[in-house]
């Protein structure tokens, strides 16, 4: 039976065709089959604020009884898929804007859309019009086609997996089949208008999913085109949002999300979405990631699919972290290193070197007892096994994530996904803004283009602004550096001449009290420049005028990636590799720009200080981050709000509460995925000084999940709902992360740690058998002549006649031929740091290239079931042209002639076959 009769529909690229009298180029410029009859326009006897089909005679409205918290049409049939809304603002525009909407709504109408318009005297406030738009039948069975959406042809007979025999331990993370499993699970075939008996089309109204229906409406109105202004043709909803024409634009949420609607033909989702995931007490049940695809699109439903299977392989590299601290922990009594710092006739008789020029004065070993014993808490054997574990971890993660990923594609229709014909769609920016058109080579059509010169021209702005904000960025790190130069002096002389701050002295040393000054300043620093490189990165991508969406997206998100990778990084990567390793020796130290003299790491290593700087910074972004997505929605929303809880709650409508909220926007996916990959890269890159880190990560990542969770499903406006079959270009930013980190973890190990000069130490240059350990201090510090300072090195006062003080360093001792020249053991701990990186890192990736050659990116049941159901889905397809074949023959059809039929059946032998 066919369903459309002889009702066809008016496409949107049939309607700009006989509006502008040229060829539309773009996406929509294919042809596309109607069915010979035009769907009357609504401007036909109605009004253009009504709607186009006539409310049946014995349908009554009660307007007075009427709840406006209703998803439908005044007629309480015809769905609402997207709400436009505007003000008249009265402004010298108002007449160019109010033509505009004419034009662009009339156009919408001529695409086969129905529009109802609320007054502004139904507003809230008085001020706001909202137009309702429905897309009927006729309309979403035409962009279906376009869009290539796959929809059921018969219910999945392959039987589900074998029960894991762990289900039952798992039983109270479980939420009920209901909520997980919302629908049955389909055989699915692109729509074709021209097969309808095929699908299992029960009921119009609900074939298709609300975001479905929002993602074909999204498409029209992106497209749409509302006039000619300046010579050039205008259109896309984007546009009139951009110059006012419209305020908002945004599909409804099906209900409140603290009580269901009255409504029985509403869906509830929001609500079950909110009781079953949105909330905290929740955090330790699975997410209903099938419910969250069809309410809000694959794209979103794979971010939380990616964000949710990340946390779950957190909790592996959490409790092996956690094993590592407590090993530093209750084994700290026991590090030789800090015992002979803490002793008062080993620690206590060691005169340190000046740490600063002329104010600071010489002092005992045993001051930093305490920090030391610290340090030994993230610098130990267990460093380098968490290191190299993590190494292997990272690869582990994103092996299996590919294979999660690749059954989320078969679970959720995106196997045969084409995902270049979906996304190398021309932006409608792209072709507004190219008024330049050549012939394509493969369709031979006219398409705009953007001629080389001006991409050169664009791309060299851009380059420059990229390289001057990075610069920003290096000299914003100079500026800290400068400033732990310049006030470690002051920390210094105000610990040692403050009694109040005598007590903690031990602990919070000059070192670690500039240290901890210095990162809260990078922290805020980077936030600032954060905030302004986001909207300048936006600027720039939207200069380029990137032809697709996908590239537009990847330009954007490379330009951010690299911008952030060197704003939250490069404090760390000063901390572990530069700072202490430039200082040279008294008597001839090392300056900065002449003036400052160039830090020291503490007597116990520089490893305690990064682990300072990549906490604060961390778990400071971590803070800040989850402040800005839950309480500042939640302030606007409180505040937009405020006016409409006077009022009775019927009279407080759908779209009205909606519009109320936040926008999402089209790169709210985007700033989190951002989120996410940089403490990625804090639980990689710098792993080796942090173990406690994945932990931090685990801790946050719940919340996050629940706090991301929250604001989309109260806070925000429902998004537009898109396809997406992966990550995207974040995979292989994970993957060169992954690969990073090998390299940052070897050089950590060998350079900021004292892993390697201990171990030489024990192997080659211990002096007490018994106790190859003992003596490690005193053999690590080099002896320096305080009469040899100059005068500008030397400190005012030296009360207690010292003659030798010591320093961090392998030289040769004042008496020595060789005086204050690096010694042999310098160059041995240097080879060794060497050796050991060449080592670690070719163990590492050897291993890790292994278990990814190991673990195939596809389980071997999912290949199975794409097999099956391609085989099935061919099979049913061929059955369905054969009994269409058999219809014509007894109909006496000349055109289906025998042969035809046995080629038919011939065919579906063959697929049987194959």
């Amino acid at each position: 039976m066919n369903r459309l009769g002889k009702r066809g529909n008016e496409t949107l690229i049939e309607m700009s065709l006989s509006a502008d009298g040229e060829e539309c180029n773009g996406p929509l410029s294919e042809t596309i089959s109607t069915a010979g009859s035009e769907i009357p326009s609504s401007s036909e006897g109605l009004s253009s604020t009504e709607t186009t089909l006539l409310i049946p005679e014995h349908q009554v409205i009660d307007k007075r009884h009427e709840s406006k918290d209703s998803i439908f049409f005044r007629d309480g049939v015809r769905r609402i898929d997207f709400v436009l809304s505007y003000v008249d603002d009265f402004s010298k525009e108002l007449e160019k804007k109010l033509e505009r909407r004419k034009e662009f709504e009339s156009n919408l109408q001529k695409a086969g859309l129905e529009l109802e318009t609320e007054d502004k005297k139904e507003s809230e406030d008085g001020k706001i019009f909202f137009v309702k738009i429905h897309a009927p039948w006729e309309v979403l069975i035409t962009y279906a086609e376009v869009l290539n959406i796959k929809v059921p042809i018969r219910e999945n007979d392959i039987p589900s997996t074998v029960e894991n025999p762990l289900d039952c331990m798992l039983f109270p993370l479980r939420l009920p089949e209901k909520v997980m499993h919302p629908e049955p699970d389909y055989f699915t075939a692109p729509f074709s208008k021209d097969k309808q008996e095929l699908y299992l089309i029960n009921d119009e109204s609900t074939f298709f999913s609300p975001s479905m229906r929002n993602r074909i409406v999204n498409y029209i109105l992106t497209r749409c085109p509302y006039g000619t202004e300046e010579g050039k043709k205008k259109f896309g909803i984007k546009r009139l949002l951009n110059n006012g024409t419209y305020t908002a634009a945004y599909p409804l949420h099906d209900c409140q999300y603290w009580k269901k609607a009255n409504d029985p033909n509403c869906d509830n989702e929001r609500y079950t979405l909110y009781m079953e995931w949105a909330r905290f007490l929740r955090f330790y049940k699975e997410q209903p990631l099938d419910l969250i695809r069809k309410y809000y699109g694959e794209k979103i439903g794979i971010y939380f699919a990616w964000l949710g299977f990340y946390t779950e392989m957190l909790f592996l590299a959490a409790v092996v972290g956690l094993i590592c601290f407590l090993y530093g922990l209750f084994t700290m009594d026991e590090n030789m290193s800090s015992k002979e710092i803490c002793d008062p006739a080993i620690g206590g008789e060691i005169i340190m070197c000046p740490l600063c020029d002329q104010e600071c004065d010489y002092w005992r070993l045993n001051t930093t007892c305490e920090s030391s014993q610290y340090s030994h808490l993230f610098d130990n054997v267990a460093t380098l096994f968490f290191a190299i574990f993590m190494g292997i971890w990272v690869t582990l993660f994103l092996e299996f994530w590919k294979r999660r990923q690749a059954r989320l594609k078969y679970e959720w229709d995106l196997v045969d996904f084409e995902e270049e014909q979906q996304q190398l769609q021309l932006r409608p920016e792209y072709e507004a803004k190219c008024t330049q058109k050549k012939r394509n080579p493969v369709t031979q059509e006219m398409e705009p283009y953007l001629p080389l010169t001006s991409q050169a021209v664009r791309f060299c702005i851009s380059g420059t602004t990229v390289l001057f904000w990075v610069s920003l960025i290096i000299a914003s790190m100079i500026a800290v550096i400068v400033y732990r130069l310049a006030v470690y002096a002051a920390f210094a002389s105000l610990m040692e001449n403050t009694q109040t701050l005598q007590p903690i002295s031990g602990l919070l040393t000059p070192q670690l009290a500039t240290s901890v000054t210095a990162s809260c300043l990078n922290f805020v620093i980077i936030m600032i420049l954060n905030f302004f490189y986001e909207r300048i990165a936006i600027w720039i991508t939207d200069m380029e005028i990137p032809r697709t969406h996908m590239e537009y997206e990847n330009r954007l998100t490379m330009k951010m990636f690299l911008f952030q990778f060197v704003n939250y990084y490069s404090s760390c990567f000063y901390v572990a590799f530069f700072k202490g390793k430039f200082v040279g020796y008294p008597g001839a130290y090392t300056y900065m720009f002449n003036r400052w003299r160039n830090e020291e790491c503490d007597p116990a290593g520089c490893l305690i200080e990064l682990t300072t700087q990549l906490t604060i910074v961390m778990a400071g972004k971590q803070i800040w981050g989850n402040i800005q997505e839950a309480f500042v929605p939640w302030i606007c929303n409180w505040w937009g709000r405020r006016k409409a809880r006077n009022n009775p709650e019927n009279l407080y409508s759908r779209w009205e509460q909606d519009h109320d909220l936040q926008t999402f926007g089209a790169l709210g996916l985007f700033y989190e995925y951002l989120e996410m990959v940089i403490q990625f890269g804090f639980i990689t890159l710098f792993v080796a000084s942090f173990p406690l880190a994945p932990l931090l990560a685990l801790m946050n990542n719940i919340l996050e999940i629940r706090v991301d969770s929250w604001k989309l499903t109260t806070q925000y406006r429902r998004p537009v709902a898109a396809k997406a079959h992966s990550i995207g270009v974040w995979q292989e930013i994970l993957n060169g992360m992954a690969i990073l980190s090998v390299v940052t973890n070897a050089f950590i190990v060998a350079f900021t740690s004292d892993m390697i000069p201990r171990l030489v130490y024990y192997y080659a240059y211990y002096e007490n058998e018994d106790s190859p350990m003992s003596g490690y201090i005193n053999n690590s510090l080099s002896v320096f002549l305080i009469s040899d300072f100059p005068d500008r090195n030397k400190p005012k006062e030296n009360p207690e006649d010292f003659v030798i003080c010591r320093y961090r360093d392998y030289r040769y001792p004042p008496d020595h031929e060789r005086k204050y020249l690096h010694s042999m053991q310098f160059w041995h701990i240097l080879a060794a740091k060497l050796a050991f990186i060449i080592i670690m890192e070719h163990v590492v990736f050897i291993v890790k290239f292994f278990v990814a050659w190991m673990i195939p990116d596809v389980p071997a049941d999912v290949k199975a079931k794409i097999k099956r159901e391609k085989y099935l889905t061919q099979k049913i397809l061929h059955e369905y042209e054969l009994e269409k074949l058999k219809e014509r023959l007894c109909q006496g059809d000349k055109r289906a002639t025998e042969k035809e039929f046995i080629a038919t059946e011939g065919r579906m032998e063959l697929s049987r076959a194959m």
